[in-house]
């Protein structure tokens, strides 16, 4: 139980460690269905006999996962949700070498044959935004998401949590510098496409084709200043007079799903 608290409450024990906790019968059975292996389950004693966590708990086994059965109170002294779920699993941590993403093959994905997409996080720390700029990406059919130095911990169980399980099927890099991730961006032949809340063009008519990085930055103050000079083009979502910006997850959402739209129609 001790490891299973540190790997909920320490992103340095996630990192250390190369493990993570899905809490929920949605988000487990997610990594299931995507054939992610897990090292252990922990089932809860309240709801222990409830035909959805008996289903979970038979999979899981069947996948060769080590079940463990807590008493009465224990989940509750140990998970990170105000309700505690039925049951949580330890996963092995996820993210890929950032060359090797970028390296992907073009048409990865149904959802963008004529291009990649990639986004990338600057110093997006709330960890419910991050989880659900990835839900997004997996949603409109993007090849991946890089998760720059500042941005929160794509294991940290809020983010988990907001993906509802696409932290399973969308490759994630992380990268210790914006700058360096940019540069292995553009070496790959992506074009950097940053978001901006005002003087950006208009995303309704800005050219979203090709191979793109769409580059998302601070929920407050937007992407910082020392890497403005690596960044050379900018989209806007323009806004209703006496309105401010998108929420950064809601843009990632409306900038995905247009340019999955787009691509669908070419």
């Amino acid at each position: 139980m001790q490891r299973l608290r540190r790997l909920l409450r320490r992103s340095s024990a996630r990192a250390t460690e190369r493990a993570f906790v899905a809490e929920g019968i949605k988000v487990v059975v997610a990594a299931l269905d995507a054939g992610i292996t897990i090292e252990s389950l922990y089932v809860a004693a309240e709801g222990r006999d409830a035909p959805a966590v008996v289903a979970v708990v038979d999979r899981a086994l069947g996948a060769g996962a080590r079940v463990f059965d807590l008493g009465p109170g224990i989940m509750e002294r140990v998970a990170d949700t105000v309700t505690p779920q039925p049951l949580c699993a330890v996963i092995g941590e996820l993210d890929i070498p950032i060359d090797e993403l970028v390296a992907q093959p073009a048409g990865t994905t149904d959802a963008s044959p004529s291009g990649r997409l990639l986004l990338v996080c600057v110093d997006v720390r709330d960890p419910g935004n991050l989880g659900a700029v990835i839900r997004s990406a997996a949603g409109a059919g993007a090849d991946g998401v890089i998760c720059c130095a500042g941005t929160a911990d794509p294991f940290n169980p809020k983010t988990v949590r907001a993906t509802a399980g696409a932290i399973f099927g969308l490759p994630i890099a992380l990268s210790t510098s914006p700058r360096e991730a940019f540069a292995r961006i553009a070496e790959a032949g992506f074009r950097l496409v940053a978001t901006t809340a005002h003087e950006g063009t208009d995303y309704a008519v800005a050219d979203l084709s090709g191979d793109l990085a769409l580059v998302l930055g601070n929920e407050a103050s937007g992407l910082p200043a020392d890497v403005l000079g690596s960044l050379g083009e900018w989209v806007t979502i323009p806004m209703a007079p006496g309105t401010e910006s998108l929420n950064v997850a809601m843009t990632a959402t409306v900038l995905c799903y247009e340019i999955s739209r787009r691509r669908r129609l070419s």
